[in-house]
């Protein structure tokens, strides 16, 4: 008998510890403008790398904390680093020990595709880009797979296939196959609580009279970017002269063009991101210029963050060479705030160095900034011509 009240005493104690735990568990939702998911704690000077943007009001479990940062768990076995400043607590949220998903549609309207997938609850998401063949990948943590059926409408003009599978007992991963091999963006948001993946399909006519295209010169106002080596010349001032010049000779070629910033402004990052969001641009370029503790290193590169985004990085960086700038590099998932969005294709031209001295000289000259101009529009062209062939 003494045997089984302390059995029965133990248990007891264990029952209340793990209600203790539990109850230090926070349950809440995200907030706030263009929330994100972190994977540790990695920095470099653009911050960590980051996995995800997350729509607002979507159900996180906080489970610990640092000074910055909530520690969220997405499911049994994963978990992300969320902003504090993107949580709200809820303690009337209830958290069942599993999440249903339901029926899909997948439709299309005069430009989008649509994978909508019913849920039980708005869930924490990331994607990736595949490509050979074209796929977009989300997994949706927390999920368990109660779908049933997938209703394709021929109206959904990009999407080859679309369909799931359950990676793990409560991680649920939709499946996209995309016709074209170029990716042309996507967005992820809910509609109640049901998830939305929302897919920019390739444009009919690939020419430049029927693009709209936002470019984005860096910097500005009070972030004056990079410095001159020699001259003290300021990094704001000439991304905008190039900017401008490639605004021009997209406006001769009869394209549509948005610019970020006309003149020297303070615009923020997230200021940038969501006027572009506004925009709905086809694709991005970004104009800055490099800056190195070497003053040695020279030269222009491209950048990318996802992998279907990278051919208009590659022919941007291959026309620009043919002007004579040394080969920097085509550098993929770069951790740049304007490479963060999934909505359009987007490219980052770090034209040449200002701590190089050869370079700095190139940068002050204005028929370099139209040599630059005519370099980038080629790459364009290529790119967009390659993408015919595709067809």
């Amino acid at each position: 008998m003494l045997r089984f009240v302390a059995i029965l005493g133990l248990l007891l104690s264990h029952t209340a510890h793990c209600q203790e735990v539990k109850s230090k568990y926070l349950i809440g939702k995200t907030k706030g403008a263009l929330p994100y998911l972190e994977y540790g704690f990695g920095l470099d000077r653009l911050g960590g790398a980051k996995m995800t943007f997350l729509d607002t009001g979507i159900l996180v479990k906080v489970v610990d904390s640092t000074v910055v940062n909530y520690k969220v768990q997405l499911s049994r076995e994963h978990f992300a680093w969320l902003p504090k400043d993107n949580f709200r607590r809820d303690t009337t949220l209830k958290t069942p020990s599993y999440y249903l998903t339901n029926s899909w549609l997948v439709t299309g309207d005069e430009k989008y595709d649509y994978v909508t997938i019913a849920l039980d609850e708005k869930l924490p998401y990331k994607s990736i880009q595949q490509i050979n063949p074209s796929r977009i990948v989300v997994d949706i943590y927390g999920a368990t797979s109660n779908t049933n059926w997938i209703t394709q409408r021929s109206s959904a003009l990009a999407i080859k296939n679309a369909y799931h599978e359950q990676v793990e007992d409560d991680v649920f991963r939709v499946i996209i196959e995309l016709k074209h091999k170029q990716h042309w963006g996507y967005s992820i948001f809910y509609r109640d609580k049901r998830l939305v993946i929302k897919i920019k399909r390739q444009p009919e006519e690939l020419s430049l009279e029927n693009m709209r295209i936002a470019i984005d010169a860096g910097h500005g106002g009070d972030n004056t970017g990079a410095t001159g080596t020699t001259t003290g010349i300021q990094e704001k001032k000439y991304t905008l002269l190039i900017a401008k010049q490639v605004q021009r000779i997209l406006l001769e070629n009869e394209a549509k063009v948005f610019m970020t910033r006309n003149k020297d402004t303070s615009l923020s990052m997230l200021d940038r991101i969501e006027m572009l969001q506004q925009e709905d641009p086809d694709f991005l370029i970004s104009i800055h210029l490099n800056s190195s503790v070497k003053d040695s290193v020279k030269g222009v590169s491209t950048y990318y963050r996802y992998i279907g985004f990278r051919p208009l990085t590659q022919f941007i960086q291959e026309s620009m060479l043919e002007i004579g700038l040394a080969d920097f590099g085509n550098i993929g998932s770069f951790n740049f705030a304007l490479s963060g969005p999934t909505d359009y294709p987007n490219c980052l031209v770090e034209v040449a160095f200002l701590s190089n001295k050869e370079d700095e000289q190139l940068i002050l000259d204005p028929e370099f900034h139209k040599a630059v101009a005519t370099q980038i529009v080629k790459g364009i062209k290529e790119w967009l011509k390659s993408c015919k062939e595709d067809l």
